[in-house]
């Protein structure tokens, strides 16, 4: 007799505790391949989101969601869910340069995003 292939939850490490998560569906900026975690700022004018850069000038160089899931974007522009609240893990984070941990917290904390 075989056994049956056994399937176990494995929880998502990007995320940090219970507090909920809402999720949206954002358009990834093309020309970007991001990984899952990836702290996203969106450009004014068009509304799709980029790796958050403290350089930036468009409106992404503020920290406003996060990742979700790896997307490639390098072929054009791509949907793919963002979180918009809950808590998630710094270790799980890719921050565009110039951004600090600490500077992602505190311009996430008031959109209900808590980095542990």
């Amino acid at each position: 007799m075989s056994n049956p292939q056994r399937h176990t939850y494995q929880p998502s490490q990007l995320s940090a505790g219970d507090f909920p998560v809402v999720m949206d569906t954002g358009v990834i900026a093309a020309g970007q391949n991001l990984k899952r975690g990836a702290v996203l700022g969106q450009v004014t004018a068009s509304k799709e989101y980029l790796l958050c850069k403290v350089a930036a000038e468009d409106g992404s160089e503020v920290p406003t969601a996060i990742l979700d899931q790896d997307v490639d974007a390098t072929g054009g522009a791509t949907n793919a869910p963002i979180r918009l609240t809950g808590q998630v893990l710094a270790s799980q984070l890719h921050l565009g340069e110039g951004l600090s941990l600490a500077v992602a917290k505190a311009a996430l904390r008031p959109l209900c995003i808590f980095i542990r």
